[in-house]
């Protein structure tokens, strides 16, 4: 698992962190696993003498970094020049060293570079680059080296222009090849559009870790986190000690949602899916596994319910959505099922204390919570999960899964060939097995959103995708993730 703390908690550690070690150890602990980075992206492409390093330099700490470790890749030949964005504001010594070691200053934006290093703010800044550094940065694309191809690109920390609380990128700002940061990760790593400009992501270590004494911001599942609390069959295990399933989904006007969520929900770990609807002929022809019943007060035992896709709203439909948040079990709604409770007639439906898991995507959110999720998608999860005392899944390019307590996680795996109808719904059937099989709330939803991910990347191998083809990848994703 990896963690990422917000720019607040990371300056208190800092200020902890630095009364204990030799005033700029920080800073040169930094800017030497800058620098080592640096210098084996060019060891790929001819080495480091000779080669042409471009520092973007800002004010403070983040430009001292870049000077620094400008001054070391110097030390070893390459020729290094210094645009400095603020030169009334630059880092002093760190300047000086550059210069000592042989690199230069310059006024102009050079026609050849093998390396950028970008240094033009760092974790301070509230993101957007003004109009002259967006300029530069720009620039860039035009700018080749020794090969012929553009140069790398390196975020000092953070992609300069994002936020780093929140991932949003609410103006230009740089979209780096390799970004390396330090002491821990920062939430703009991790998630929203931010997360997409960091490129490949470095963690130097420059001993902050045992100063972060607060909870992170935010937690984002590896894949051995995922085959750690993946549910496994024993040998005692049996069709329902494995956990049954639920679906209250589709319907005869939209038996694709059923069929769907079906075969989301047959992926996963579950040994049995009953099925509650009217589509429930469908879904017997096409998977003559599933035990199904026309409505839920018909469909026996389960230990789970997943609820809404493809329901409608009818009033059949909210009958259906009342069996289930009736019962004592976890829950699981989606879609249809988030539409009808705004307006607040299924209030008192949701005062449970059995897990209540929500799965909407942004204009579904927009209906519940009146207003759409906006920039911190983070904090707008977390306010729905204690509104909702639910564990709360928004989706997006990166998922995001917020608990009524404020614990959240980002999801790493997800990919634009989910953005197809029905993927929902697959993730709706998948989440609900592990729910059924006694995962906890929020690890079902994470791991389902992760698996989920994972799916629609290998489906993607063969060209577009279908959401049946979704459905079926998770089993060959599943197979190599549990070995």
């Amino acid at each position: 698992m990896r963690q990422a703390w917000r720019v607040a908690d990371v300056r208190a550690a800092e200020k902890t962190l630095m009364a204990t070690v030799p005033e700029g150890a920080l800073m040169q602990r930094a800017a030497a696993g800058l620098a080592r980075r640096c210098a084996l992206l060019l060891d790929d492409t001819g080495g480091v003498y000779g080669a042409r390093v471009l520092l973007l330099v800002g004010s403070g700490d983040n430009g001292g970094d870049t000077l620094y470790a400008g001054a070391a890749l110097a030390r070893r030949g390459a020729q290094v020049r210094a645009l400095l964005l603020s030169p009334d504001r630059v880092h002093l010594a760190g300047l000086a060293a550059l210069r000592q070691a042989g690199g230069f200053t310059t006024a102009d934006l050079p026609t050849r570079a093998d390396l950028v290093l970008d240094g033009i703010v760092g974790i301070g800044a509230s993101g957007g680059l003004r109009s002259a550094a967006a300029a530069i940065v720009d620039c860039l694309g035009d700018l080749r080296g020794r090969t012929g191809e553009r140069p790398l690109i390196v975020a000092v920390d953070v992609p300069s222009g994002v936020r780093v609380d929140t991932g949003d990128v609410p103006g230009a700002a740089v979209t780096a090849d390799v970004t390396v940061t330090f002491g821990c990760l920062k939430p703009a790593h991790v998630v929203g559009p931010a997360a997409t400009r960091c490129g490949q992501i470095e963690l130097v270590d420059i001993g902050l870790g045992p100063a972060l004494v607060t909870d992170p911001a935010v937690r984002v599942a590896e894949a051995e986190d995922i085959a750690g609390w993946w549910p496994r069959p024993v040998a005692t295990s049996d069709k329902y000690t494995r956990g049954v399933v639920g679906l209250a989904t589709g319907s005869a006007g939209y038996p694709g949602a059923a069929l769907l969520s079906t075969a989301g929900a047959l992926a996963g770990p579950t040994g049995m899916v009953r099925y509650a609807g009217s589509a429930h002929r469908e879904v017997v022809r096409a998977h003559p596994s599933v035990v199904a019943a026309p409505k839920v007060a018909d469909a026996g035992r389960v230990q789970a319910w997943v609820c809404g896709s493809g329901l409608g709203t009818t009033e059949q439909a909210r009958v259906e959505l009342r069996s289930v948040l009736a019962t004592a079990l976890p829950v699981l709604l989606d879609a249809d099922a988030i539409t009808m409770l705004v307006g607040g007639a299924h209030a008192t439906d949701l005062r449970r204390d059995a897990p209540l898991v929500l799965t909407p995507h942004d204009g579904e959110f927009k209906r519940l919570a009146g207003e759409a999720p906006g920039a911190d998608r983070m904090a707008a999860a977390a306010k729905l999960a204690a509104w909702t005392n639910a564990v709360v899944l928004l989706k997006g390019d990166r998922t995001i899964v917020a608990t009524p307590g404020g614990e959240i996680w980002a999801n790493p795996t997800g990919s634009a060939a989910l953005a197809t109808a029905g993927s929902g719904d697959v993730l709706a059937g998948l989440l609900g097995s592990l729910l059924a099989a006694g995962l906890p709330a929020v690890r079902a939803a994470v791991a389902a959103a992760f698996v989920h991910g994972l799916a629609g990347r290998h489906a993607a191998l063969d060209g577009p995708v279908t959401s049946a083809e979704v459905a079926a990848a998770v089993r060959p994703v599943l197979a190599g993730l549990l070995g």
